[in-house]
C-alpha cells in the first residue's frame, strides 16, 4: 500500500480577539485509509504572550498512513479555543486544511470562522460571553452542510508540515 508520513508542527494562532489560546485539532481520513502511527488528534497548551498577538503552540504532528488510493486524503481540522484569568473556555474559531499531497516542507496558513447566532445569541454573548456551537463537528471538515452556516471569519493557525510519499508509483496510486 502506498504510504504518506505527516511530520510537522502546530506553531500558533494569530488575529484572534484574545490571544490567550490553545488548540484542538483532528486529522480526518476516508475509508480508504488507515493509521499506522501516531496520534490522530490532540490539544496544545495554553499559550498567554506578554508581547505580540500570536500564541505559541509548537505542539507536534506525527502520522502515518497507508492508503490503496486518493480519495478521502487527510485534512486537518482545529478548534481555537480562548482561556480567561478564571479558567473558563470559550471556543473561537474552527477551521480545517487539507494535508499537502507534494512531498516537502510546507508552511500552510488555516484561516478559522465562527458560527454566527441569532441576533439574541450575539447580545448574550456579548454579556455573559460564551457563542453557538456546532453540533456536530463533523461539519467543520464536511463541506456537505456547511454551506448553512452563517460564519464570520476570525484569525489564523499557522502550521508547518512535512510530508514524505512512499510507495505510490510501486502501488499504481497517481496523485
Amino acid at each position: 500500500m502506498a504510504e504518506v508520513h505527516v511530520i510537522g508542527q502546530l506553531v500558533g494562532g494569530s488575529g484572534f480577539p484574545d490571544n490567550t489560546l490553545f488548540c484542538k485539532w483532528g486529522i480526518h481520513a476516508g475509508s480508504a485509509w488507515k493509521l499506522l502511527a501516531g496520534l490522530s488528534g490532540g490539544q496544545t497548551q495554553v499559550d498567554s504572550p506578554v508581547l505580540g498577538e500570536t500564541s505559541y503552540w509548537c505542539h507536534p504532528i506525527d502520522v502515518h498512513f497507508a492508503t490503496k488510493g486518493i480519495q478521502g486524503w487527510p485534512k486537518i481540522h482545529v478548534q481555537v479555543w480562548h482561556q480567561d484569568t478564571f479558567g473558563r473556555q470559550e471556543l473561537y474559531a474552527y477551521g480545517f486544511v487539507h494535508v499537502p499531497t507534494s512531498p516537502g516542507h510546507h508552511v500552510v496558513q488555516c484561516v478559522t470562522w465562527q458560527p454566527v447566532g441569532s441576533f439574541r445569541e450575539q447580545v448574550l454573548q456579548q454579556i455573559i460571553g460564551g457563542g453557538p456551537q456546532l453540533r456536530n463537528p463533523n461539519v467543520i471538515y464536511n463541506g456537505s452542510d456547511r454551506y448553512r452556516l452563517q460564519t464570520v471569519a476570525r484569525g489564523t493557525v499557522h502550521l508547518e508540515l512535512n510530508i514524505i510519499l512512499r510507495n505510490f508509483e510501486k502501488f499504481g496510486v497517481e496523485l
